[in-house]
């Protein structure tokens, strides 16, 4: 009866300190997660042009996420969107549906020696940084997108794509550019946003989505333009005690 008496305690002592070990173990790595968790928003939008531009009025889709909440709307609004030229006329519209950066100068004014081989580019970015996780998974119903988000198709990732690349999709949105220009005049205009968390469990680990819209045009332009988006979301490590 000892004997299976000091056999039964040995497990339960096992059993115990195992138990111990798991409890000790998960809360560790659930406070190094809220305690190193980072979600950054990386904001990036260029305008190039091989001519100058003259009368420019753009409205260009800013991300915001699904109730119209967006990092950069703040950045905008504070005029601490790096790169912004300082005689643009810049405004912000939400339209219920989208919102959009109303940008209006007189022209825009490429250096000397630009040419269609070596054309001017404008570039203008921000970016954000909280302490709150990035949903990754699912950018287009809860995260900072290019709105309103149409003819969304998933397709196959490319080959050679980042290890972890879960889903890729392209889609549509819209653009209006009104400006005069000659005829041969090239004048593209390419916008990204990166939703990413990192945090660190004995070694780094991190998620991400991106997504980037562009459009090209030929001569001047009067009227709206369709942007042509790719999303990849679902990129990275997702075993982690908060997800996201």
């Amino acid at each position: 009866m000892d004997r299976i008496i000091k056999i039964s305690f040995g497990i339960f002592i096992v059993i115990l300190v195992a138990f111990t070990g798991i409890i000790a173990f998960t809360g560790y790595t659930e406070t190094a997660y809220r305690n190193t968790l980072t979600g950054t928003y990386s904001y990036t939008c260029n305008i190039t042009t091989d001519s100058p531009l003259y009368n420019v009025t753009l409205f260009i889709p800013v991300p915001v996420d699904n109730t119209g909440n967006s990092p950069m709307v703040s950045e905008f609004s504070s005029h601490g969107m790096k790169g912004v030229p300082a005689e643009w006329e810049t405004t912000l519209f939400d339209t219920g549906k989208s919102t959009l950066l109303k940008v209006m100068t007189p022209a825009i004014l490429p250096p000397e020696g630009t040419s269609a081989q070596h054309p001017f580019t404008i570039t203008f970015s921000s970016e954000t940084t909280e302490r709150t996780p990035i949903n990754t998974m699912d950018p287009v119903g809860q995260s900072a997108m290019f709105r309103p988000v149409q003819s969304m198709s998933e397709k196959t990732c490319p080959q050679g794509s980042a290890d972890g690349a879960g889903r890729c999709f392209t889609y549509r949105t819209s653009l209006y550019a009104d400006y005069s220009a000659a005829p041969g005049t090239t004048v593209a205009i390419t916008a990204g946003v990166t939703g990413k968390n990192t945090w660190n469990i004995f070694e780094p680990y991190s998620n991400e989505y991106h997504t980037a819209v562009s459009t090209r045009m030929n001569g001047e332009n009067h009227g709206w333009v369709v942007l042509e988006g790719e999303l990849t979301s679902s990129t990275g490590t997702y075993d982690s005690p908060g997800g996201s």
